[in-house]
């Protein structure tokens, strides 16, 4: 008996040892993040590109620089602006920007194919980040073709669209084509969709779920209040004026739930499944990054469970790490395993399907 009780333990560990393997950081690991360490600190800053951003600037850069005594010099604007910057800079062989946190948009259409960037996979060194039983995926979740270039961090499940609960009854709003009851015509807002973006974004993800005469009859029949200003749609739904929103972000609206407003936010509708969102933003390293080795530190930080847990708890996103706290997050957010969701940040649908679903809307909408 004991004999075989032995033998029964050694095939075991056979077996077991190769997944904990798999699972071990790599070798050196220490003495790779110390000379890593040394280095940024004598660069001294890192220099981050994304969008405007409350978390970024109000926790993540001072954890990040309290942490590691690295400063941060934060460039936020829209992609288009800093594609923008970053493009002239490069012309004439400048390069200022070390990370760009990004959409897939800009990800798989400006920055990837116009080789801008460095793979983000050897950067990886903590044992917290290359351990893939942290990840939900059983790995890092690369979304370019080669796996090394684009990662993300978040999959959640993305708003569809808010109403004023004041003005508007949840019961009313089951199925798109109650969107459409002529009763609405005239108070819905949403933004422009033929600015990119978000606005452009959700138009798509209707034409792809409901077709050409859904997004006609929502975009031009209802009449919706188009901006450009996610402050002016917020309000607008405050007060009532455009008491259903189709783009209005939970982050917007956060401070003025606390004051009372009456906002219900819908994630699907009967015939409109759960849409994936990569939100709030994937990561990029920029090549010719000119602190390579603060710019290695951030990438490790950021994708922590620390770091990630900041940004969940600020955007309401859930993101990839099995180890992450999502108490705080409404459960209608949270992807179950035994759904099959849309994924707006597929990367073919980025790159291919959703452009030329854009240029479809487009026609619709400027059509007489």
């Amino acid at each position: 008996m004991e004999r075989f009780s032995a033998t029964v333990i050694a095939i075991l560990l056979l077996q077991v040892a190769p997944a904990l393997g798999a699972a071990q950081p790599k070798p050196g690991w220490e003495e790779e993040w110390k000379r890593t360490l040394e280095g940024a600190k004598k660069e001294n800053t890192v220099v981050v590109a994304g969008s405007p951003d409350p978390v970024m600037r109000n926790e993540i850069i001072p954890k990040f620089t309290a942490r590691f005594g690295i400063s941060v010099q934060y460039i936020a604007g829209g992609a288009n602006q800093i594609v923008a910057r970053l493009s002239t800079e490069r012309n004439t062989r400048l390069y200022s920007t070390d990370i760009f946190m990004v959409g897939m948009n800009t990800a798989a259409n400006v920055l990837y194919p116009n080789k801008m960037l460095d793979p983000l996979r050897p950067t990886f060194i903590l044992p917290d980040v290359v351990d893939p039983s942290k990840w939900r995926k059983g790995k890092l979740w690369f979304q370019d073709p080669e796996e090394s270039y684009v990662l993300r961090a978040f999959s959640s499940i993305a708003s569809l669209f808010f109403i004023n609960g004041d003005h508007v009854r949840a019961a009313e709003l089951r199925s798109s084509k109650d969107l459409l009851n002529p009763k609405w015509r005239g108070k819905l807002s949403a933004e422009d969709p033929l600015l990119g973006g978000g606005g452009a974004n959700k138009a798509a993800r209707f034409y792809a779920a409901l077709g050409e005469d859904f997004v006609k009859r929502l975009y031009k029949e209802q009449k919706p209040a188009l901006s450009r200003e996610r402050r002016q749609l917020a309000d607008w739904l405050a007060r009532g004026t455009y008491p259903i929103c189709l783009d209005c972000r939970a982050d917007d609206l956060k401070a003025l739930k606390k004051e009372g407003f009456n906002f219900l936010e819908f994630f699907e509708l009967t015939d409109i499944p759960g849409t994936l969102t990569s939100a709030p933003w994937l990561l990029t390293l920029l090549n010719q990054a000119p602190h390579p080795h603060a710019a290695r530190v951030f990438a490790n930080w950021i994708v922590s469970k620390e770091a990630l847990e900041i940004y969940s708890r600020g955007f309401g996103y859930a993101t990839l790490r099995n180890d992450a706290d999502e108490s705080f997050l409404p459960p209608e957010t949270i992807p179950r395993p035994e759904v099959k969701y849309f994924d707006d940040a597929d990367w073919q649908w980025a790159v291919s399907g959703r452009v030329e679903v854009r240029k479809r809307i487009e026609n619709i909408i400027k059509a007489p």
